[in-house]
């Protein structure tokens, strides 16, 4: 597990976009942090007020490499089978690439209008830390 997902664990969107990486990837390149475990996101130096643009990606073979929002999500697929030529393609059309970033911040600063906010926070199969993801 190279990579640390941030995530909204009260987030409906967010919840079920963690659970389907889960199963595409078991574990294998991602360990999940939900945004509400200020403990552990502390030793990223990753902050309340970083939370609030989106989700994050940390490369933790590297931890000066993150991304975040439509970044994270772009290169979160990237990393996943196929997905290589997926972005690329999707980066190469300029308007696309326009469209999905704006879309993304209407649904960050909308997700629970639009989805729901979970009662309980998500916590995944493989968060960090586990014996597999140890930094």
């Amino acid at each position: 597990m190279n990579y640390a997902v941030v995530y909204d664990g009260n987030c409906n969107l967010c919840a079920n976009f963690v659970s389907l990486l889960e199963k595409l990837d078991c574990g294998r390149q991602f360990c999940y942090i939900p945004m509400q475990d200020e403990e552990t996101l502390q030793q990223f130096n990753v902050n309340p007020d970083d939370c609030e643009m989106g989700m994050i990606l940390i490369d933790r073979t590297d931890l000066t490499q993150r991304w975040q929002g439509s970044e994270a999500a772009e290169e979160i697929t990237r990393l996943l089978p196929i997905g290589d030529a997926l972005i690329a393609a999707y980066r190469s059309v300029s308007p696309l690439k326009a469209l999905g970033d704006s879309t993304y911040i209407k649904i960050r600063d909308n997700r629970y209008k639009l989805f729901g906010k979970r009662d309980r926070t998500y916590h995944t199969a493989y968060p960090f830390g586990c014996a597999a993801g140890k930094l």
